[in-house]
């Protein structure tokens, strides 16, 4: 990452990652702007601003706008759970996102399918350089996670050794939970890794500004009929030690 004097945003999607997020920051102070609280200090001598994404399309792009138009911060880095849609993405994997997609964009028949209305385009790309640094911390990260994870959280989840993908990401407003509705989105977008509710309004509204954006997503379930798992366990035992050792890593390492 840059020098010291750049502003980082750090964005959870959920109050546990938040929570480890900041448990690192030794001098965070909170300021409150159209109801979100946003939380601002240090990381390892880098300045930051951490904040709960919301939930959905449109949460999302109000926050991401907030970071940028408000605090003025120079890149994003997001960090959340979702929901394994490539062949071989397992429950416990971390998906690092190369490109964004609403699933759920449909103007057709006036623009194709999934296409954005005004530019000419369905996926955005996250930031090439801070995905690499964001890549290398996760692979550190994951080559150690034996020593984080208990034995009794890998045996209930079934968790085997975490691997890593990067690639696609799709977003929409809606939970993919049903077989169903999985499979329709593997015909659809058959390189697409995971499906989420964020991502893709923060890699738009970071393409208008001109933000570097990074994003990490642990896999929680497959978007299927099983994804009705203990999930605030999952978040608490194995999303939330990922996201907080991912970023110390990533904040550490430069």
């Amino acid at each position: 990452m840059p020098s010291s004097t750049d502003q980082t945003a750090i964005v959870a999607a959920l109050h546990d990652e938040l929570a480890s997020v900041l448990a690192l920051m030794p001098d965070e102070h909170k300021q409150t702007v159209a109801g979100r609280d946003f939380w601002v200090g240090h990381l390892h001598g880098r300045e930051v601003v951490a904040v709960l994404s919301g939930i959905g399309k449109v949460a999302a792009a109000t926050t991401a706008t907030l970071l940028i138009e408000r605090f003025g911060v120079q890149r994003i880095v997001f960090t959340g759970v979702a929901g394994g849609l490539g062949d071989g993405v397992r429950v416990g994997d971390v998906v690092v996102a190369e490109s964004f997609l609403q699933h759920d964009m449909d103007a057709s028949p006036i623009f194709p399918r999934h296409e954005m209305p005004g530019y000419g385009r369905s996926r955005f790309d996250t930031d090439r350089a801070l995905t690499e640094q964001l890549v290398g911390a996760v692979a550190a990260v994951l080559n150690d996670a034996g020593h984080f994870l208990a034995g009794e959280t890998r045996a209930v989840f079934g968790l085997q050794t975490p691997r890593l993908h990067r690639g696609l990401i799709t977003s929409g407003d809606r939970f993919v939970s049903t077989a169903s509705e999985c499979a329709a989105l593997q015909r659809e977008l058959p390189d697409a890794l995971a499906v989420e509710m964020e991502g893709a309004a923060f890699a738009q509204v970071c393409h208008d500004f001109g933000v570097p954006l990074a994003v990490v997503r642990t896999i929680s379930d497959r978007a299927d009929d099983a994804a009705h798992v203990d999930f605030p366990r999952f978040l608490r035992e194995v999303a939330s030690q990922y996201s907080s050792a991912i970023l110390d890593r990533l904040f550490g390492a430069y």
